[in-house]
């Protein structure tokens, strides 16, 4: 949600063209409000259950561990500031972030010169399945708009009700299955076509659509029984998903009043795009 977001850059290519600066600046606030959910539940859980606590930072120290973030801490500066500024554009700045984040990686000694044709070979054959993905999705795209699939998708779910507030929350339904079944970048690259122009005729900003579909597939792709970051996550933990159920069903409930929230308030998403862009 909260730039530099993949999930929004695909997004972009896949709708046509939707602004990745006004995408950018649209994620911040549901992003924040989304991390914020996730910090409450555990909040409150840690709290009920006495778990330890750290002892606490003193000042002093947490301005010696902010100045030595801050370097790492700028690259979000001089992305969004370069892109807004109009210094470059979304697609240079993703240049100048590989190489920002190169430099950085070299002066904290995490990779060495040694390491670079490994790390190009893997940035090489990351970028080629995403690009393979991004021209099967292209290709599927025109074959549905050929064969008017969105139309009589828009058509049923219109037959179903007109009012928009039932369409959309049908649309996060099903956003929420599919999250659960599929990895967010296939999810964008397939139901973006199908779902963006039920949200154009019912007259949705595409900045905020965009940000309702990514704020869905997040939740989906951390939601058992196959949520790809949950297997992720209990893959590095050891534990066993079933352990992270119940626990996790707090969070949960909270997430989803977010999206509501997100889904039904518009401003949420388009605030800082019309106030830094005017868009």
């Amino acid at each position: 949600m909260i730039p530099p977001s993949n999930a929004l850059i695909v997004y972009s290519l896949i709708s046509g063209g939707t602004s990745i600066s006004a995408l950018f600046l649209g994620g911040y606030l549901p992003g924040l409000l989304m991390g914020a959910c996730v910090m409450l539940a555990v909040a409150v859980v840690a709290k009920k259950k006495n778990y330890p606590v750290s002892e606490k930072v003193t000042l002093g120290e947490a301005g010696k561990i902010t100045f030595r973030a801050l370097p790492s801490l700028g690259l979000i500066v001089v992305i969004m500031g370069g892109i807004i500024g109009g210094v470059f554009t979304a697609t240079e700045a993703s240049a100048i972030a590989v190489v920002y984040s190169l430099l950085l990686a070299l002066i904290y000694r995490e990779v060495s010169l040694r390491d670079m044709p490994n790390i190009i070979l893997g940035s090489v054959m990351t970028a080629a399945m995403i690009m393979l993905l991004i021209g099967a999705s292209m290709s599927m795209a025109w074959a549905m708009a050929n064969a008017d699939i969105p139309y009589a998708v828009s058509d049923a779910l219109l037959a179903l009700s007109d009012n928009p507030i039932i369409i959309l929350l049908i649309i996060n339904l099903i956003l929420l299955i599919v999250g659960i079944f599929m990895d967010m970048t296939p999810a964008l690259l397939i139901f973006t076509p199908i779902f963006l122009p039920i949200a154009l005729e019912l007259g949705i900003d595409p900045v905020h659509f965009g940000i309702i579909l990514t704020f869905n597939l997040c939740i989906g792709i951390c939601t058992p029984p196959v949520g790809s970051a949950l297997f992720v996550g209990c893959s590095v933990s050891g534990v066993k998903i079933d352990q992270v159920i119940k626990p996790l069903l707090p969070i949960f409930g909270l997430l989803i009043v977010a999206l509501l929230a997100v889904t039904f308030i518009p401003e949420i998403s388009l605030f800082l795009p019309s106030l830094l862009l005017g868009y």
